[in-house]
């Protein structure tokens, strides 16, 4: 029995280490990136699946290389920056990632209101209790506790898988799409070009990959479980996008196949489903999208004062008290009440801060990826856990791929 033995001792380590990959992997499907992956379905159908392979490789990527990182260093990412960059160039990019990650903020809790009132709740009954909640849990809770809430939470996604099975898609299509490559001519489409740009963004945020290092570090995760934690990264990547699949194919299958194109808002895509794939199918969308809104509204917040906090060289941490933590509490206190002050704001354009917050994040993401490629290069940072060739090839491709949509995104804007 001594394979029993040593997959025992496996799978006990992966458990161990099991939690800021998969957590960070699966809060990427929020509320924003369910309404840019209901549009993608309810607008093109089945023709943006093809994303989520290249997608999925460039998670894995990504996000092993900050888990690689702070197993190594024992420091967060924004740490490292201020270290290795200076003061100045963290400052910069801090006020980018607080710009962005409050867009989506906003978006959680437009999530949350959304979600319940298609279950007949007052967006101001649920915003304000859930704010309450999400606060409690973080300020209250420890890390470890916190974290089997988070883990708990990441598990009901598989509400999405149900939900698309449910909904009668054509199989076919959707795999055949899935392994396809676009038509050349999808490129003038102007809106084609902002909604895959817009896919991207929400599937590879910068914030992940601020949070992933910071969780890691915090996790006190170090070199010798590195394996069991890249195996935790690739689960949960694995994990997410299929989630997001489910989503889009959804979509596809329900509104998309009946005519049903403009969606201003997740809920929007569950109410509209609900005659055209039956009860369960919305409740399930419909309870996802408030799963995913009030687990995202706890961790976005907390990934920017995470952020903000190491940049600054300010304490923090969920394992420290309030007094030992003050800025770190008090702003990730700030962040949840703007959220969702703002969020009950009669007639605010919410919709096109959400998606905008989206495309931003894919406008964003490659500043991050050089600063990471720089750091997890550097032989004196890394040691002999620096990037292999195949790594740098993939990260590099990434970060090119989307400053190439960009420049095609504000082209056609330009031109059109």
């Amino acid at each position: 029995m001594t394979w029993w033995r040593r997959w025992r001792t496996r799978l006990m380590l992966l458990l161990a280490v099991l939690g800021p990959g998969f957590i960070t992997a699966n809060v990427d499907n929020d509320s924003g990136g369910i309404l840019t992956y209901s549009q993608a379905g309810a607008q093109y159908g089945y023709t943006l699946l093809w994303t989520m392979i290249p997608i999925t490789l460039a998670l894995i990527v990504v996000q092993e290389m900050c888990a690689r990182m702070g197993a190594v260093t024992g420091k967060g990412l924004s740490d490292l920056i201020r270290e290795e960059f200076g003061l100045r160039i963290t400052f910069f990019i801090m006020i980018l990632l607080v710009i962005v990650n409050f867009g989506n903020v906003m978006a959680e809790f437009s999530g949350i209101a959304s979600s319940m009132q298609l279950f007949h709740i007052s967006k101001y009954i649920s915003v304000p209790a859930c704010a309450f909640i999400v606060w409690a849990l973080v300020v209250k809770g420890d890390y470890k506790s916190v974290e089997k809430v988070f883990l708990v939470a990441s598990v009901v996604y598989i509400a999405y898988i149900f939900a698309g099975v449910l909904s009668g898609p054509n199989w076919h299509l959707a795999l055949v799409e899935t392994v396809k490559l676009p038509r050349r001519e999808v490129w003038s489409d102007r809106n084609y070009v902002y909604m895959t740009i817009g896919v991207i963004g929400t599937t590879i945020a910068p914030w992940m990959q601020f949070y992933l290092q910071s969780s890691i570090v915090e996790k006190g995760i170090e070199i010798k479980q590195y394996k069991a934690s890249r195996l935790d990264v690739i689960i949960g990547s694995i994990f997410t996008d299929v989630v997001a699949w489910f989503i889009i194919v959804v979509c596809a299958a329900t509104l998309y196949t009946h005519g049903l194109r403009n969606i201003s808002e997740a809920s929007d895509a569950a109410e509209a489903m609900k005659p055209l794939a039956g009860q369960y199918a919305f409740i399930l969308f419909a309870a996802g999208l408030f799963n995913a809104s009030l687990f995202a509204a706890s961790i976005l917040p907390l990934s920017t004062a995470y952020t903000v906090c190491e940049g600054m060289g300010f304490e923090s941490g969920l394992d420290k008290g309030f007094r030992e933590a003050k800025f770190f509490y008090w702003f990730y206190t700030l962040l949840l009440a703007l959220g969702a002050g703002v969020v009950l704001v009669p007639n605010f354009p919410l919709v096109k801060v959400i998606i905008g917050s989206q495309v931003l994040n894919g406008v964003l993401l490659p500043v991050v990826l050089i600063f990471m490629l720089k750091l997890i290069n550097k032989h004196e940072l890394m040691g002999k856990y620096t990037n292999s060739r195949w790594f740098n090839a993939v990260a590099w491709i990434t970060t090119v791929i989307v400053i190439g949509l960009s420049l095609v995104l504000m082209w056609n804007q330009i031109s059109g």
